[in-house]
């Protein structure tokens, strides 16, 4: 489960309540219904629970009661060091959970992608999620126990984003997991622990839930952690008890509460009550298996399963009103502030609320898009592309037109998301990578969903207009009829919620009624379509049930004639498709290649001949592969008509077939060479084969020399020389393990695998396509080695065409550098290290002159130095030094203090430029005897001017992001420090 009660049951077909609330079928999507969240009690001396009696040997994981004194020296630094940064920041937070557990004896594994392994989930949804074919007793556990930060998509609960203090779409689940090693007793004392000593969140607002018929978890709370009775709430199967289906793994769950309100009592207190109580660590015994007749037998493997919430834990330490305001989020939200010219805080609740949305959402979308999703109309694809349409449509409604730069006909979305990835430092190291890539696909997808909006309001007026004029006419309540509300959703994508607000300032209603009738009647039409087959957006089990496997061809060949199956707009079947359209074909044959593996789908064309001999043409921009082995080829139809039933020619790009081929089986040849030069202990972590590069996600616990590096490469290059041929075999599993194929842990396999070997280099499991000889590849290179988690390195590179570009487009940079400096390409390294001292040198003249400048520019202000108190004079200043640089008003500040005599108070403002302001505070012990600091006193000054800032109580620097309020914030603070001093003085 790894997370909330929100819902984790990894069923596929059992009235589970689905991820989307866009009229997406519940059979699609294997979670339960968010359940109510429970939480926990207190404790009565966490500190002698820890180091006292309770302490356990080593061999279990905790801390012997006797701790040398070097020992300690040690660990009193690593927790000096640990609170230079902000403890209860979200990274902070992170970092520290993990860090825990792996004192703990816990491994630190990176969070898998948000596309999961499994294909009976759409996305990643809780952090157990990776571990899920360990949990089902499918594969071996790797370790007896693990630790993870995972990233998780949930958007059955999309409506309620915003309006709750808790409801996200994205989150991060912080998990500890336990394989057969430890149980109840363990991750209970360790859960305490970790929230009363290393979060040191007060034991008397800590409430505990439990299973109802759960007596040793009970027992565990009260006898051994010694958390009240009174605080420990037995709850029923809905609430405290996971299942991983209808049979198999499950156990009771407990989890920990936080109480907002403890001086409510304990008396008839709800845990469901959200106002009051909040759960933010749920800890899952799996401990039974449930057999066919519905009856529990104990598991051999006893498995532990828990999930903290990142979001509400810093919601909690950081003391804000809701999950939005933390460090995680807030600083999105403002960004969306700025753009719509608004203050969140000054705002009313619905311009929060529709804040919020934007905050979260563009976590969820940023995340999908650098983890491989593009918006389209099915699966995963639709998530994101509904994501990004609720995200334009909630910033249109607040009045965002236009980019950061003032360009009213550019996208905002990218402005926003700059912020995200700002963010996603600590959390995915991948997505600055992929900036520029997120960034285009965010401007494109919203652009397109902007033209169709526009056209939409075009007609809306028009429709409108001759609902009053109807009305008028007939002396009746103007209403939009429900086919009219119908035509602008399906047709032009336009959210009913816009449909009804637009209305609505018209003084016109909106048949709602009727429009749930027509959704019906498509319902029925797209039922009777195909036979009878019920095909919605992302209804793998559908498909899979409905529609035979699709035949792939693409080992052999690159074009064959296919029959249309199926033909699907905005995720509902339809007969015919004309052009302009984008459409999902699914054909009885194919030479495309489906994404797997790593490997992203082929592109090329579909060409459809008439009865009058016209054809039609349909671009096939991404292949994805549903349940059942069915192939959904996206595309747009550039020319003509679509029909199912008619016959096909399909058309693989040969060169970007190659291209990724290519890339292909250089990550075997990869994967092959690292294991010679750094050992066979690294694993394959992850992978992306795509056109212009591949990128390979290894286990390994440093980084890679530079000569490792050039020794992987020659390796490579070497393998490619020697021209092989490569042998493709099908043979079974057991077969091909025998014969040493290397299989991915997570990986699923049938009793019969394809194997692609290269031989003497490498062989291993695989349905991608490859070269067939390695000479095809014809060159190697690695363009970056980088850490993406703790123990998991990551290795870009290109090859073939991609190689020769990259080559190509260097050696194009080195000749114009060489123009430049006017040296020869060897000569370059020294030139530049030369014009690097040089500018080196040039900068520290110039900061040393800006210092003095600013150092003469204050001498100036000891004339306007004034005295202010009543038993104590204080020598005061408050002035602005115009443009003065950060450092140098610092410097301004030092000189003053030296020259006015004691106690004396200077404040300092500047705006260096680029829509910056500057401020520092230095008070004398004189001044900090009468109880002002420095650093107290300049934050809200730098708040008056959109900024922030502190620091010592003699001294503090602050910043801010609005010149034009300078002024006025250093008035105030002028007025402000009289105040205080006269006050104190008096």
């Amino acid at each position: 489960m790894g997370g909330f009660k929100l819902g984790c049951s990894l069923q596929s077909s059992h009235g589970v309540k689905p991820l989307l609330p866009f009229s997406t079928p519940r059979s699609c999507f294997p979670i339960q219904s968010r359940r109510k969240l429970p939480l926990s009690s207190g404790c009565r001396d966490c500190a002698s629970f820890i180091m006292g009696t309770l302490a356990l040997n080593s061999s279990n994981g905790f801390v012997p009661r006797s701790t040398s004194a070097s020992m300690q020296s040690m660990t009193e630094e690593l927790v000096d060091d640990k609170l230079k940064e902000n403890p209860v920041s979200g990274d902070s937070l992170r970092r520290r959970f993990l860090d825990f557990y792996a004192s703990r004896g816990h491994k630190i594994l990176p969070s898998s992608s948000l596309v999961p392994e499994d294909p009976t989930v759409l996305l990643t949804i809780a952090g157990m999620l990776q571990f899920k074919p360990i949990f089902l007793g499918k594969v071996p556990r790797q370790v007896p126990r693990a630790t993870t930060a995972q990233k998780c998509i949930r958007t059955n609960d999309v409506e309620n984003v915003g309006r709750t203090a808790r409801h996200h779409t994205f989150f991060e689940m912080l998990g500890n997991f336990s394989f057969g090693d430890y149980f109840k007793l363990e991750a209970i004392k360790w859960a305490w622990e970790l929230s009363t000593i290393e979060f040191k969140l007060p034991v008397e607002r800590l409430w505990i839930s439990v299973y109802k018929d759960d007596d040793e978890a009970f027992g565990i709370w009260h006898n051994v952690v010694g958390v009240p009775n009174e605080r420990i709430k037995r709850m029923g199967e809905e609430d405290n008890f996971w299942n991983s289906g209808v049979t198999g793994p499950c156990g009771p769950c407990s989890e920990i509460y936080y109480d907002f309100t403890p001086e409510k009592g304990h008396s008839d207190a709800d845990l469901g009550d959200d106002t009051r109580f909040i759960e933010f660590y749920n800890l899952v015994f799996m401990q039974y298996n449930r057999k066919e007749d519905g009856s529990l037998e104990p598991l051999k493997q006893k498995n532990i399963d828990t999930g903290l919430g990142l979001e509400r834990l810093a919601r909690i330490l950081q003391k804000v009103p809701n999950n939005f305001e933390t460090d995680l989020i807030y600083p999105i939200i403002e960004k969306a502030s700025e753009l719509a010219n608004v203050s969140y805080h000054a705002a009313d609740e619905d311009t929060k609320m529709k804040l919020k949305i934007i905050g979260d959402h563009m976590r969820a979308i940023v995340y999908l898009i650098s983890d491989g999703v593009v918006p389209s109309n099915i699966g995963r694809g639709y998530v994101v592309r509904r994501l990004i349409r609720r995200a334009v449509r909630t910033g249109r409604l607040l009045g965002i037109k236009g980019d950061v730069r003032g360009n009213m006909e550019e996208a905002f979305l990218p402005a926003i998301a700059e912020k995200v990835i700002e963010l996603s430092t600590q959390i995915d190291s991948d997505v600055k990578a992929g900036a520029s890539r997120i960034l285009e696909e965010l401007r494109r997808e919203e652009m397109r969903f902007v033209h169709t909006l526009e056209r939409g309001e075009k007609l809306l007026e028009e429709m409108l207009a001759d609902a009053l004029l109807n009305a008028q006419e007939k002396c009746i309540v103007p209403c939009l009829s429900g086919e009219d509300t119908f035509l602008l959703y399906d047709t032009y994508g336009f959210p009913v919620e816009m449909t009804k607000e637009v209305a609505e300032e018209h003084g016109v209603s909106v048949d709602m009624a009727g429009f749930d009738i027509e959704m019906e009647r498509q319902r029925r039409q797209s039922q009777a379509a195909h036979n009878a087959i019920k095909l919605v957006v992302g209804n793998d089990a559908e498909l899979a049930e409905n529609l035979p496997s699709t035949e792939f061809l693409g080992y052999d060949t690159l074009s064959a004639r296919a029959k249309v199956e199926a033909l699907l707009v905005n995720g509902n079947p339809v007969v015919k498709v004309s052009k302009g359209s984008e459409v999902e074909v699914l054909l009885n044959r194919t030479p495309f290649y489906a994404e797997s593996g790593g490997q992203i789908g082929d592109q090329g064309f579909l060409l459809v001949e008439t009865e009058n001999q016209q054809k039609a043409v349909v671009e096939v921009k991404d292949v994805q592969k549903s349940l059942g082995n069915i192939f959904i080829h996206n595309g747009t139809i550039m020319e003509g008509v679509v029909e199912v039933g008619k016959n096909v020619q399909a058309t693989v790009d040969p060169t970007l077939r190659q291209r990724a081929k290519v890339h292909h089986t250089a990550t075997h040849l990869l994967q092959s060479a690292l294991k010679k030069v750094i050992g066979q202990e690294t694993s394959q972590a992850g992978s992306l084969v795509a056109f212009d590069r591949l990128r390979f996600d290894f286990n390994f616990h440093r980084p890679l020399q530079d000569n490792e590096l050039d020794e992987i490469e020659a390796l490579i290059n070497e393998w490619i020389g020697d021209a092989t041929l490569l042998q493709t075999k099908v043979m079974p599993l057991s077969e091909a393990k025998e014969a040493g194929a290397i299989a991915m842990f997570g990986e699923k396999y049938g009793e019969e695998v394809r194997v692609v070997e290269v031989p003497g280099v490498s062989m291993e499991l695989c349905g991608g396509t490859h070269v067939m000889n390695t000479s095809e590849i014809r060159g190697f290179k690695i363009i970056s080695e980088q850490g993406i988690a703790s123990g998991v390195r990551r290795i870009e590179a290109v090859a073939g065409e991609a190689f020769i570009e990259y080559i190509n487009a260097r050696d194009k940079h080195m000749k114009q550098l060489c123009s430049a400096l006017k040296v020869k390409a060897e000569e370059v390294p020294a030139r530049v290290d030369s014009l690097l001292e040089e500018l080196r040198k040039a900068r520290n003249e110039i900061s040393a002159l800006r210092a003095k400048a600013a150092v003469f520019r204050a001498s100036s202000l000891v004339s306007k130095a004034f005295l202010v108190g009543m038993s104590k004079k204080v020598n005061m200043i408050v002035e602005c030094m115009d443009d003065t640089e950060a450092d140098s008003l610092k410097n301004a500040a030092e000189y003053l203090m030296d020259t006015l005599q004691d106690p004396a108070a200077v404040v300092l403002g500047s705006y260096p430029g680029d829509g910056k302001v500057s401020l520092v505070a230095a008070f004398s012990p004189g001044v900090i005897e009468l109880g002002i600091h420095a650093g107290k006193f300049i934050g809200p000054v730098a708040k008056m001017c959109g900024g922030g800032g502190g620091g010592r109580p003699n001294f503090a620097q602050a910043g801010g992001r609005d010149p034009e309020k300078l002024q006025g914030a250093l008035k105030k603070a002028r007025e402000e420090l009289v105040s205080m001093i006269i006050q104190k003085t008096s």
